[in-house]
């Protein structure tokens, strides 16, 4: 939705129509899909906070200048790091996912180093409560190797 709001300038209610009715890809449970639909609203809704948290942090990058996906991507995690109750770590982890997928190694690398700036800023303004969740950036190792025991 971010992606088709960034490119097409389409906004709020009318965004989400189109993307769920044209765009989407597969059947999603209605929770997801009020979920992403919430995140992609809220994160237009709250754009000027967002790319502040950004700019902040992406030293010699202009948000105009970013690829289109690693933009959004940041966007994203950065919206939900300011308005969601999900985890910091957990936050980042998914945002790197969507880069592995839809973006490049190095922009993975990229989202990863603001993200994490971001979320250290955050941490000091005001610590999240413990969630019994410590997890670490996810690696996938997809080597024959990965597959045998120890």
């Amino acid at each position: 939705m971010l992606f088709a709001a960034d490119v097409a300038g389409t906004r709020g209610d009318e965004l989400a129509r189109t993307f769920w009715s044209e765009l989407a890809d597969g059947e999603l449970e209605p929770g997801a899909r009020e979920f992403a639909t919430r995140l992609a609203l809220g994160t237009l809704a709250n754009l000027e906070e967002v790319d502040e948290r950004i700019r902040s942090r992406a030293e010699h990058w202009r948000i105009t200048r970013m690829a289109l996906v690693d933009r959004n991507v940041l966007r994203l995690a950065v919206y939900e790091f300011l308005k969601e109750a999900t985890p910091r770590t957990v936050t980042i982890n998914e945002a790197l996912e969507i880069a592995r997928r839809f973006s490049t190694y190095e922009a993975t690398q990229f989202i990863n180093g603001i993200l994490d700036a971001i979320k250290r800023d955050l941490d000091q303004e005001s610590p999240e409560p413990d969630t019994g969740f410590h997890g670490e950036e996810i690696e996938s190792d997809d080597s024959p190797e990965a597959d045998q025991p120890e």
